[in-house]
């Protein structure tokens, strides 16, 4: 039809559909990495103002901001989305005062309960924990596995992909 190329509606429809999502990956490659880059500064601030510090942990439990016995001005501070989010809080007597404080989400499941620890902390937050009388139990086997669990490391047993116990 004199050199005007005819495009069929699906054809243009994919196109359309094809730019959105390269605008969308765009703009998320730009947004995270400008939140990679505000993590890295608030890192620095964190390992700027730690302090080592022995305390007794009385309990830990993920809870919201609002439940958990931290400061109001803190609750005031944070963005209102994370006031519905849930945080690693954890009690703990730090010398004669019982203190909430937020723990980091990659060290809280290695937190004993009822132990004196030494940990890195930095205001409220707390980075890293030592064992002071003993070592910390990591072991993450104790936890009891569900039935499908126990039939996958039986078959992989059986099969060769895992050490036998």
């Amino acid at each position: 039809m004199n050199g005007i190329l005819l495009i069929s509606t699906a054809t243009i429809v994919m196109l359309i559909i094809l730019v959105v999502l390269a605008g969308i990956a765009v703009l998320l490659y730009f947004l995270g990495k400008k939140a990679q880059k505000r993590e890295s500064e608030q890192r620095e601030q964190i390992d700027a103002m730690k302090q080592t510090v022995s305390m007794l942990i009385i309990d830990k439990k993920r809870m919201k901001i609002r439940e958990s016995g931290l400061p109001q001005a803190v609750i005031d501070q944070t963005p209102k989305l994370m006031r519905w989010t849930k945080l690693p809080i954890v009690k703990a007597k730090v010398g004669p005062q019982v203190m909430s404080l937020v723990c980091d989400d990659k060290i809280f499941d290695n937190v004993p309960v009822k132990k004196e620890v030494k940990a890195t902390v930095s205001g409220i937050y707390i980075t890293s924990v030592k064992g002071i009388h003993g070592s910390i139990d990591t072991n993450k086997e104790a936890k009891k596995k569900s039935r499908f669990k126990q039939f996958v490391e039986k078959m992989q047993e059986k099969a060769g992909a895992k050490p036998v116990k």
